[in-house]
């Protein structure tokens, strides 16, 4: 039985255009997101567990190349 060398060719993946790679954030961006937070956490608009899920969303975001106010932005929609 004879092996070709030719490889069934794999879709490539659609790369993001971030400028860490996925999953890392820069320190701006982390002390961004704390200011961010700290704001919430003065006005005790939400409940401890609605801040970390907030926090949790607007990493997210941001991992993906989003400012903190363009992830606020698409959280509020």
């Amino acid at each position: 039985m004879a092996y070709s060398s030719e490889t069934k060719a794999k879709p490539e993946k659609k790369k993001m255009k971030t400028k860490t790679p996925a999953g890392k954030m820069t320190d701006k961006q982390k002390a961004d997101l704390k200011k961010h937070m700290e704001k919430h956490k003065d006005l005790k608009d939400m409940s401890p567990s609605q801040l970390k899920s907030h926090r949790m969303r607007m990493m997210a975001k941001m991992r993906k190349g989003m400012t903190i106010s363009q992830a606020h932005a698409e959280i509020k929609k």
